[in-house]
């Protein structure tokens, strides 16, 4: 067993499918964007291009295995798969999991993390148009969503904290009410589960009593707020002045600056686990918008996981949860997978200082 359990984010968008095809053009995929990133400044690293798995297709099981065999070797306990569900039994992107669930394979932990959003054309850089809309039409839904996802929180592969099977909400103020994590504890208790272990997902930490209040049993932060809050934007504000291929619309922050506040006193809290971030460009998603976290190295992202992981390492090994943002995030230049420049670097580090918790 690892003495700390990470869990690395997962982005199921690497496979073509209908409604991609209507809104972006056939054959659209999260590799789209990357592939045609281009660097915005001097220095700017882009494209990023996948190195030992290539511009994969998760249609494919053998590169599930890859990918989970890869993190398991680095030590990464499981994957929290980005799960989509719009209210009113509309689901998303939902192919790659029904076959890791319904196969049983790769033999390898996981969770889900709802990412209740709506989508827009701007999530790709284009216009505000609404492509599907996040609704909460009450606890009839509810229960659907619920007995939707039963099935994996009863397979034998479901990361738990102290027996409760760990689901995440992307945005917990957006709920509308306590109805959702009321009636799901309910039909967890109905269906012989010790409860759920929910997770809920934040920028500030000042909101972390808000979230408990809502009836979350914990929080994930990543802290992307506090990089701009902090005051560490007149780099950013003179790059502006000086961006040679780009609209100035993107904000860029040196890793080396954020780092700093990317973790803190709270994460040593047993309902609080930090994130992990090994890298942050936007830019590729965004259409040349967004955040960027410049000049991200394997030795700064070192400074980083040393940090964090003192923080939790006295926590109780039940407790003592990281989430990796993100495993495969390569439109958003956010991922631990390896890529031409760095190779393994990021995950070996990892490995390495995960080795060193006594």
């Amino acid at each position: 067993m690892n003495k700390l359990r990470a869990i690395a984010l997962y982005l199921p968008q690497f496979y073509p499918y209908k409604e991609n095809n209507e809104w972006w053009g056939e054959g659209f995929t999260e590799w789209t964007n990357v592939g045609k990133a281009k660097p915005l400044f001097k220095g700017h690293y882009q494209p990023r291009v996948p190195r030992d798995l290539g511009y994969y297709d998760l249609r494919l099981p053998q590169i599930r295995e890859a990918q989970a065999e890869m993190a398991k070797h680095y030590g990464i306990e499981g994957f929290c798969y980005w799960h989509y569900w719009f209210g009113n039994n509309r689901r998303l992107l939902d192919l790659v999991f029904k076959e890791v669930l319904l196969s049983g394979k790769p033999d390898f932990p996981f969770c889900l993390g709802w990412a209740n959003e709506t989508w827009s054309g701007r999530w790709h850089g284009l216009d505000k148009k609404i492509l599907v809309e996040q609704t909460y039409p009450g606890v009839t839904d509810y229960e659907r969503h619920f007995y939707e996802v039963l099935p994996a929180f009863l397979d034998k592969r479901y990361i738990q904290v102290d027996g409760k099977p760990v689901f995440m909400v992307y945005l917990p103020f957006n709920l509308p009410d306590e109805q959702f994590i009321r009636t799901w504890r309910q039909l967890a208790a109905k269906n012989g589960l010790k409860g759920i272990y929910f997770v809920g997902h934040i920028n500030h930490i000042e909101k972390k009593q808000q979230v408990v209040n809502l009836g979350f049993d914990c929080i994930n932060i990543n802290r992307y707020a506090e990089v701009a809050r902090k005051g560490i934007s007149v780099w950013n504000k003179l790059l502006k002045k000086t961006i040679l291929k780009s609209t100035a619309k993107v904000n860029v922050y040196k890793y080396a600056d954020a780092i700093k506040y990317f973790s803190g006193e709270e994460d040593m809290a047993e309902d609080c686990h930090p994130s992990i971030i090994p890298n942050w460009d936007h830019s590729p998603r965004s259409g040349g918008k967004g955040l960027i976290l410049h000049n991200s190295t394997p030795e700064l992202f070192r400074q980083h996981i040393r940090t964090v992981f003192n923080l939790v390492k006295d926590k109780p090994l039940e407790k003592r949860i990281v989430f990796v943002k993100s495993w495969n995030e390569w439109g958003e230049g956010n991922y631990m997978e390896p890529d031409l420049k760095y190779g393994k670097a990021y995950l070996e580090i990892f490995k390495e200082e995960m080795g060193k918790i006594k």
